[in-house]
C-alpha cells in the first residue's frame, strides 16, 4: 500500500525523521558559522556549534539504525533511500558545527589577544 498509493507508512517515517533532523543540524550549523564569522550578532556561536554537532550526530545514528533495521532494498517504501541521503546531511552538520566552533575560539583568542595589547601595548 505505501509503495503503490504513495502514503507515508511506518518504513518512511524513521528516514523521514532522519531527513528532517539532517536539515534541522545543517541549518543550526551555518547560523553558528555565520555567527562565528561575525555576520549575524544575535546569539553565541559557540552554543550553536555545540547544537549542530549534537543535532548531526543524532542524525547520523537515527538514519544508521534505519538502515540497519529496514528491510527490503531501495525503492520498497521502506525509507533506505532517505536513510541514506540523511547520513550526509548529519556529516554536513557536524562539521558546519565544528568549523564554526573553532572560528569562534580563533576569533575569541585574537579579541583577547588585541585586549592585552590595548591594555599592556604590543609584546613583539
Amino acid at each position: 500500500m505505501a509503495a503503490e498509493g504513495g502514503a507515508i507508512g511506518d518504513g518512511r517515517t524513521g528516514a523521514n525523521l532522519a531527513l528532517g533532523v539532517g536539515l534541522i543540524g545543517v541549518a543550526i550549523g551555518w547560523l553558528a558559522l555565520t555567527r562565528a564569522a561575525g555576520r549575524i550578532s544575535t546569539g553565541n556561536a559557540r552554543t550553536g556549534a555545540m547544537a549542530a554537532m549534537a543535532v548531526g550526530l543524532v542524525c547520523t545514528a537515527l538514519a544508521a539504525l534505519h538502515l540497519a533495521t529496514s528491510s527490503g532494498g531501495p525503492g520498497t517504501g521502506n525509507g533506505m533511500v532517505g536513510a541514506i541521503a540523511a547520513i550526509p546531511l548529519g556529516l554536513i552538520a557536524m562539521i558546519l558545527g565544528r568549523r564554526a566552533l573553532t572560528h569562534s575560539r580563533r576569533t575569541e583568542r585574537t579579541a583577547d589577544r588585541y585586549e592585552h595589547e590595548r591594555e599592556f601595548g604590543p609584546t613583539s
